[in-house]
Order: C-alpha cells, then sequence, then structure tokens
C-alpha cells in the first residue's frame, strides 16, 4: 500500500513532511528523530525538528509507527507495526533488532493474571552484545 493510501485509510490528512517521515520508516531500522530529521533534510528543502515530532505522534497513534524505548536510550521508531514482535538491544552500540515472539502465536498476550485488564501488547526487550560488538570485545581481551 503506498503512503498515501496508509495515512488515508488511518484517518490523517496526506502532507509532504508525513509521506516522507513515513518513507524513511519504511527503509526500515530503529531510527531515533535525530536519525530522521537528517534523512528527512535530504528529501525536503525544510522541516522543523517540532513538525517532526509531531508526525511521529501522529503516527504512533494512527497505529502506522511504532515507538521502542529501550531504557538509557531516546525513543526510537520503526514502521513494523500490529504483530508484537519484540526487541533485542546490544549493550555496546545500542543497535536495536527484531526478534519475533519468542514462543508460538504471541503467548505474551495471555498473561495468568492480567488483574482485569484486557491486554493488547506486551513489551519485551533483550539485552545482549551484537556480533560487531562481541568480535571487539573478542580482540581486546
Amino acid at each position: 500500500m503506498s503512503g498515501t493510501e496508509l495515512l488515508r485509510t488511518a484517518g490523517l490528512r496526506v502532507t509532504r513532511p508525513r509521506l516522507a517521515v513515513l518513507e524513511v520508516l519504511r527503509g526500515g531500522g530503529h531510527l531515533d528523530a535525530d536519525e530522521i530529521a537528517t534523512r528527512l533534510r535530504e528529501r525536503l528543502e525544510s522541516v522543523s525538528t517540532q513538525a517532526i515530532y509531531d508526525v511521529l505522534g501522529a503516527l504512533s497513534r494512527a497505529g502506522l509507527a511504532r515507538r521502542v524505548e529501550p531504557a538509557g536510550s531516546p525513543a526510537r521508531y520503526e514502521a513494523r507495526v500490529g504483530d508484537n514482535h519484540h526487541h533485542v538491544v546490544c549493550r555496546g552500540c545500542g543497535e536495536i533488532a527484531d526478534i519475533d515472539c519468542t514462543i508460538g502465536e504471541a503467548p505474551c498476550l495471555d498473561p495468568a493474571t492480567a488483574r482485569g485488564y484486557e491486554v493488547d501488547e506486551a513489551e519485551v526487550t533483550f539485552w545482549g552484545l551484537c556480533p560487531g560488538c562481541q568480535a571487539l570485545r573478542a580482540t581486546e581481551a
């Protein structure tokens, strides 16, 4: 589906900044607002930092972007939404990678005791060292 169609389906007005941010996110990765701004400014002549945050907020609320906030890191944004996947974060360089639900069909959405809550999402963050940081550590040892 095109960016224009995604925005319209989500009930959002189609604007150049929204289309550009959506295109950047659909390029993949887990990007912070500064990385998004850098990539956007290559596409648009001018866009304010506040406009970028406004667009990211609108896309997140509409379910077109997901905000990921690993402890101790700035918020990151991704276009992979709606599948309740999880993340692994490198303690060395901060790289984030996606991990599909670890045991079958979203078992984490059926907690033993939800205390009356209707659970619609679970966040699991795995922490470790990415292959690059492991290799670096091995050469330093």
